[in-house]
């Protein structure tokens, strides 16, 4: 099924926040249909509680002493000053750390508090907590830290490649022997096929190629730029526990780091969802969590936390900047003969997510392309700059941009149409990637070239009622472009996209279903530790209930702990794992209901389950109509059910080859970028931005179209603007001031077309859609801009000086 929702694309915004825990979702529509979101109303008229907005009348405020260096040893602390302020309560250091001193989400490499030496500019070295902020902030300045500075390792090939360079970490911190680590190298992940796995080098298939391609690309520190900063609210049991208020993506993770570092058993960690102000990855690491359970076990207060903007660019990680280098070869028609890439990506100080980016960026490291010979060779690194972790599109977006950038080059050399390169060279169902793994779901990647490429075109300026419109010009209202020199540039993009976790991880979901009557009418109650982080997942989880139990009345409880885990809301993977866990549980829950009416008499003890169903709150047989309220059925009694859902294994790369079907599910997006430069200033105007998904099956369709909305936007600012802008290990813009998002008079009109495939290995159908127009809308809309002005433009973003040519 294919849709062309000019009008309704410009909907809902993909970019959104967090929900309130235990909203209604009142499930008028199954799945397929696009119910109000509970979380909406409130959001749109500021009402709705964050995880900021937390209050308790005897709470204490915690904050955070963070060194000022990038690297330097730590001769001695002293706290006695801060201590005597009145109004504070408590100041810990590491030497307070009850538990296990190192935490982290792979790799327990990142301490709890700094000790021994800092390694990065914005490290966590004290916390205090005072009666106020200000109270708080004044003890803070009061810490005497003694600091040796160190030599900042800032330069990731450096540290990758030089045997002379310093280690970030000193030995003796656990490590991954399995990903070859050396020295300040977290992950090596080769990939080799075809001749490359026999032995040869490149300049055998060089000799064989037509054409061939060779480029060096780069591309920046991306930040999250989530509008709710870090917070949450600690507030100690009466068992020695601590319950934990808390805005992240993965609260069972969460509890597992937070535990051994309170030297407490992961049940006395209870946690609870609070409103997440948007996520992208950035809220999958720890930021206060133990810091403000060591406070309130410390005081016997509640601690509450809440980062400022500048904190926040401290207070979580970043996209992995990377560099890289391609060499592309092809026959005379076009065909790839064969592929090179080295990418080296900084992770910072701290391994975070850096081994699974660096798997994502060697399995699809040369894209949506057959390739008969492949080699790559991925490294994530150790730096002193600031650490990087999960972000939407996680290794992909990176290498993304080196390959689309490639093909244009190529197409270039070939005298060929972009579409037509990539089309030539299309992956399909059936195919295979390059770690072997064969592609056995739909992947209509030839078709969605040719949709996307058939759209209708902007007006061109000419056309425009009013040319001179200052808004539609390069630098907008600025009126810094009076129109005399801007050129206009169409470029494309597609991006392959890895779905749900990879590499052999256990990922499941948890959920447990209730259905009761309740005033005479059957109500469901979803529970999930999954977390809401701006998606709509509320939402669905509502949809499938009502799909499956056919009632109108359906709960979502809080997300927490007390239910099994959810795993993360990240790698698009909730609407498929929770989403098959709600699933799972809704059809035991309906079983049990069909058992209550055998055990009745309203059918026979022998009558087939599949004539059965549960519709509008009845029980309903095909053959015999209406069998009975559903209210009726359960009478005083309620059935619940809980399932766990696993989607099909996958396996680790081979460390020497990278062969392996390391993905559960594929996911590819299109985009056609339509660009006005002003080729003197610099400046750009995103005039279009159309694109080409294919979902598997819309489950909820507004909240899907603002996904590839929100998705584009973000692969937008990577483009144009965005970037975390570090020199030696200092970020130099923490600000939303400084570090530039496009806004809505950045984002262009979308025009988008959802085709829908269906993956039969996934619930539904369906098929994660968040991350897939993360990847593709960079590249196009850089492809656009070296269309316009002839410019290589090997790096993203692009700044106005690579475009004036300010330099050359």
């Amino acid at each position: 099924m294919s849709q062309t929702p000019a009008a309704r694309a410009r909907g809902d915004a993909g970019s959104a926040a967090g929900t309130r825990a235990g909203l209604s979702s009142t499930a008028r529509g199954g799945v397929g249909t696009s119910p109000p979101r509970p979380d909406g109303a409130l959001k749109a008229a500021g009402e709705f509680a964050f995880s900021s907005d937390m209050w308790m009348e005897d709470m204490l405020w915690g904050m955070t002493l963070r060194s000022p260096h990038p690297h330097a040893l730590i001769r001695a602390i002293d706290t006695a000053e801060a201590l005597a302020v009145p109004g504070v309560h408590a100041v810990l250091t590491h030497e307070d750390v009850p538990g296990e001193k190192r935490y982290g989400l792979e790799t327990r490499d990142q301490p709890v508090l700094a000790f021994g030496k800092v390694r990065y500019k914005g490290e966590p070295v004290a916390v205090v907590a005072a009666d106020h902020p200000e109270t708080a902030r004044r003890a803070l300045a009061r810490v005497r830290v003694d600091y040796e500075v160190l030599e900042p390792i800032a330069d990731a090939r450096r540290a990758a490649f030089d045997p002379d360079c310093p280690l970030v970490h000193e030995e003796g911190v656990p490590a991954h022997p399995e990903y070859n680590q050396r020295g300040n190298i977290v992950r090596h992940q080769p990939v080799r096929t075809g001749a490359f796995a026999e032995g040869a080098d490149a300049a055998d298939l060089r000799a064989r190629a037509a054409a061939v391609v060779r480029g060096e690309y780069r591309v920046g520190m991306q930040d999250q730029a989530f509008l709710g900063p870090e917070s949450g609210l600690a507030v100690p049991a009466p068992d020695g526990g601590v319950d934990l208020y808390i805005a992240t993506q993965w609260l069972h993770v969460d509890q597992s780091q937070i535990a051994p570092c309170l030297g407490l058993e992961q049940e006395r960690v209870r946690m609870t969802l609070a409103g997440v102000g948007g996520a992208f990855g950035a809220r999958e690491d720890l930021s206060m969590q133990i810091h403000a359970c060591m406070l309130a076990l410390r005081t016997g207060r509640p601690v509450k936390f809440v980062y400022n903007r500048e904190e926040s660019f401290f207070g979580h990680v970043h996209r992995h900047p990377a560099a890289m280098r391609f060499e592309h070869g092809a026959d005379a028609d076009g065909r790839l003969l064969y592929a090179t890439l080295e990418i080296v990506l900084d992770g910072g100080a701290y391994a975070s997510t850096t081994a699974a980016v660096v798997g994502v960026a060697s399995s699809l490291g040369v894209g949506p392309y057959e390739i008969p010979h492949v080699s790559v060779d991925a490294y994530g690194v150790y730096t002193t700059n600031p650490p990087c972790g999960a972000m939407r599109g996680f290794g992909a977006v990176q290498a993304c941009f080196g390959y689309e950038s490639q093909m244009d080059r190529l197409a270039a050399k070939l005298g060929m149409h972009p579409v037509e390169l990539r089309r030539r060279n299309a992956l399909a169902q059936g195919s295979r990637v390059a770690t072997g793994q064969r592609i056995d779901m739909p992947l209509p990647m030839a078709e969605m070239l040719e949709r996307v490429r058939a759209m209708p075109m902007p007006a061109r300026r000419g056309e425009l009622a009013d040319p001179a419109d200052p808004r539609t010009l390069p630098g907008g209202l600025a009126n810094t472009s009076r129109g005399e020199r801007v050129v206009r540039g169409v470029g494309y993009g597609v991006g392959l996209k890895n779905l749900c976790f990879s590499e052999s991880f256990d990922d499941y979901s948890t959920a447990r279903v209730r259905l009761e009557a309740i005033g005479g009418e059957p109500a469901a109650l979803v529970h999930t530790a999954a977390a809401e982080v701006g998606q709509g997942l509320v939402t669905l989880q509502g949809q499938i209930a009502h799909t499956e139990l056919g009632v109108e009345r359906v709960t979502v409880h809080p997300a927490d702990t007390s239910v099994g885990s959810a795993g993360s809301s990240s790698a698009s993977r909730q609407s498929y794992v929770t989403g098959g866990a709600v699933k799972a549980a809704c059809e035991a829950v309906r079983e049990r209901v069909f058992a209550l009416v055998r055990e009745r008499g309203l059918v026979a003890p022998d009558h087939p389950a599949g004539d059965l169903a549960l519709e509008g709150g009845k029980v309903v047989s095909a053959a015999r109509g209406v069998l009975a309220p559903l209210a009726e059925v359960l009478g005083t009694g309620a059935v619940e059910e809980t399932r766990v859902f696993r989607h099909r294994p996958t396996r680790a790369l081979d460390p020497t080859t990278g062969q392996g079907d390391s993905h559960v599910q594929f996911g590819m997006c299109v985009h056609r970028a339509v660009v006005d430069v002003d080729v003197e200033l610099g400046l750009v105007k995103v005039v279009a931005l159309d694109a080409v998904q294919d979902v598997g099956r819309a489950m909820h369709p507004r909240q899907l179209l603002g996904q590839i909305q929100g998705g584009s936007a973000q692969g937008l600012g990577l483009a144009l603007m965005e970037e975390v802008q570090v020199a030696d290990g200092v970020i130099r813009n923490p600000s939303f001031t400084d570090y530039l998002i496009p806004t809505i008079l950045d984002t262009p009109p979308m025009r988008i077309e959802v085709l829908e495939h269906a993956d039969p290995h996934a619930p539904y159908g369906l098929r994660g859609a968040g991350e897939p127009p993360t990847l593709s809308s960079t590249p196009a809309i850089v492809a656009a801009v070296r269309d316009a002005t002839g410019r290589p433009l090997t790096r993203a973003p692009v700044r106005p000086e690579d475009i004036a040519g300010v330099g050359d």
